[in-house]
């Protein structure tokens, strides 16, 4: 398994992991990932942005089984949203997640003083994740928070 930023060739992959991943738990609904206007066109969404980038994981034939990005948050206070982090069946349990995870991180360290990022308590396994990162739960989202149907909200002081 290889990361690599994302290029529009991913587009249509990222989506359906993206898509299939909330299905699966219930979370296809207004207030998520799943209805962003971006989604469909995720590689040219970052590329606009300043200080953001999206990265996916490709298999040994080059498929897309996962993928993350990092987008400005609050400029003001240097907050960077850690954004769709999602695995494709397939590559969950590899570690892949937590090879996006240092990738994202370290990219975001290099532009931002913390790392925000909302979930959902459904996805026990991801939480547990940015619990063991150094993420803290917080009590509610930060204003400006997009996505309304999430229940857990995590931010982390970067080190650099």
């Amino acid at each position: 398994m290889r990361i690599r930023e994302m290029e529009a060739k991913d587009n249509r992959d990222m989506e359906q992991i993206i898509k299939v991943s909330l299905e699966s738990v219930g979370l296809d609904i207004p207030g998520t990932a799943y209805y962003d206007p971006q989604l469909g066109e995720l590689a040219q969404f970052y590329s606009l942005q300043q200080k953001a980038k999206y990265w996916v994981v490709v298999d040994e034939k080059e498929n897309v089984v996962g993928g993350v990005g990092i987008a400005p948050y609050n400029q003001k206070k240097r907050i960077c949203e850690l954004q769709k982090l999602y695995i494709a069946p397939v590559a969950q349990g590899l570690g892949v997640s937590k090879g996006l995870m240092g990738t994202a991180l370290e990219f975001a360290e290099e532009h931002y003083k913390f790392c925000y990022l909302e979930t959902s308590k459904k996805m026990s396994v991801a939480n547990q994740l940015y619990r063991k990162l150094g993420f803290e739960l917080l009590e509610g989202p930060l204003e400006g928070s997009e996505h309304g149907a999430m229940d857990a909200w995590y931010l982390k002081k970067l080190t650099k």
